[in-house]
């Protein structure tokens, strides 16, 4: 178990684009925390419901019960799916001081200019392309990214994820645990000071 007993709600928020994965990757980290002894909630928020559109999705992990029911305002976390949406939204708004912003790109985390204590960077696309998630052009990236949020938040074990996947994932579950592993290994880290 990585949470201590007494700590505050953890928030993450995910931004993605329709068809991306992001819902069910909300869905999936919620499972493997609820497997570590904890009490989840997650949740999407849409706005035009259609694939490639911008979607917001929220995962609430807590060693208490979870009483509040609402969006996510101020995440320790923001995972982004799309770097596209980099440009579009706002996605650092609300992170608080000693966040963490995952980012699924190709470029080092040092490459970007975000108010966050902590930047992660992993090559998702290229990952889920490599285990035929999705398309090549329309790849679904969200198990990427969760294995590397396994590793750069350390809110849920690995082998928690992976059995989270094998358990409730959509499709193709094998090749989703191997790109969250993959993404494991190769996610890179830098701390702001």
């Amino acid at each position: 178990m990585l949470l201590p007993k007494v700590i505050a709600m953890i928030e993450i928020r995910f931004h993605g684009r329709g068809g991306q994965g992001a819902v069910v990757a909300s869905k999936l980290l919620a499972q493997a925390a609820f497997l570590e002894d904890n009490d989840v909630q997650s949740f999407p928020y849409f706005g035009v419901e259609r694939r490639g559109a911008p979607v917001t999705a929220f995962t609430k992990i807590d060693k208490r019960p979870i009483r509040i029911k609402s969006q996510i305002y101020e995440p320790d976390y923001v995972i982004v799916l799309d770097p596209s949406l980099m440009n579009a939204v706002d996605v650092a708004h609300g992170l608080k001081k000693n966040g963490l912003i995952l980012i699924n790109s190709n470029k080092k985390p040092e490459k970007f200019n975000l108010p966050a204590k902590r930047i992660a960077t992993v090559d998702a696309t290229s990952i889920a392309i490599a285990h035929r998630l999705g398309s090549k052009h329309a790849p679904i990236v969200n198990s990427a990214i969760l294995g590397a949020f396994s590793k750069a938040s350390k809110i849920v074990k690995l082998s928690s994820l992976i059995n989270s996947i094998l358990e409730i994932s959509p499709a193709k579950k094998e090749e989703n645990a191997a790109a969250a592993k993959e993404a494991y290994e190769k996610v890179t880290v830098v701390e702001n000071v």
